[in-house]
């Protein structure tokens, strides 16, 4: 895995934890937040929906999870969560 994948990772990691806290997010909010253009956003969360996560798009206004959908939180050791982001 190199240095861009384990970047999209995390940022994916966070836009998820970002959509469980707030409300409702733009792309642009998002993209700001985050240093990257708005079309990675939009591919970013092309990328959540097709591993399962269930957004909602509200045109014009942004996104949001579907009201109810909560993932647990993730605990890992150091170890565990650098061989996490370094399998292939």
């Amino acid at each position: 895995m190199n240095d861009s994948d384990i970047k999209r990772l995390s940022r994916l990691t966070a836009i998820l934890t970002q959509l469980q806290t707030k409300r409702i997010l733009t792309s642009t909010t998002l993209a700001e937040k985050f240093g990257v253009s708005v079309k990675t956003i939009y591919r970013d969360i092309r990328a959540l929906e097709q591993a399962g996560v269930p957004i909602f798009t509200e045109d014009g206004k942004g996104y949001s999870l579907i009201e109810g959908y909560r993932i647990p939180p993730v605990m890992f050791t150091e170890n565990e969560a650098n061989a996490l982001i370094t399998t292939e």
